[in-house]
């Protein structure tokens, strides 16, 4: 098994999709916790999408600046409401970095939106 941490940005092949899905090989961040990365083949993740204006707007997306931490190349958002499960040995595409742990906070306040948590 690979060293998934939760926060890392990685490229994933999201296809085939349906409907309004993300899809494309596209850089993702884990938001699953480290135990279930260490044990269980299926994790948790958060597309990274296009930053644009109508989307920063939305409470649940994220905007994310790229770092030498998490070698993004763009301004782009990190899109909480499509949070979805991969199996990562048949998806992962490849390991690009870590983000910020403030970001990681804001993505954390952003997922207790999405899901109705306390």
């Amino acid at each position: 098994m690979k060293h998934l941490k939760r926060g890392m940005v990685i490229d994933v092949n999201l296809d085939p999709t349906k409907g309004s899905e993300t899809g494309k090989i596209r850089p993702c961040i884990i938001v699953t916790n480290n135990t279930y990365n260490e044990r269980v083949s299926v994790i948790q993740v958060i597309p990274i999408t296009e930053w644009n204006n109508k989307k920063v707007k939305i409470v649940t997306n994220i905007e994310i600046f790229p770092s030498f931490a998490n070698k993004l190349t763009k301004k782009s958002i990190a899109d909480c409401l499509q949070t979805r499960p991969i199996d990562y040995r048949s998806r992962l595409v490849k390991i690009r970095g870590t983000l910020e742990i403030e970001t990681m906070i804001k993505i954390d306040h952003a997922l207790k939106i999405v899901f109705a948590l306390s």
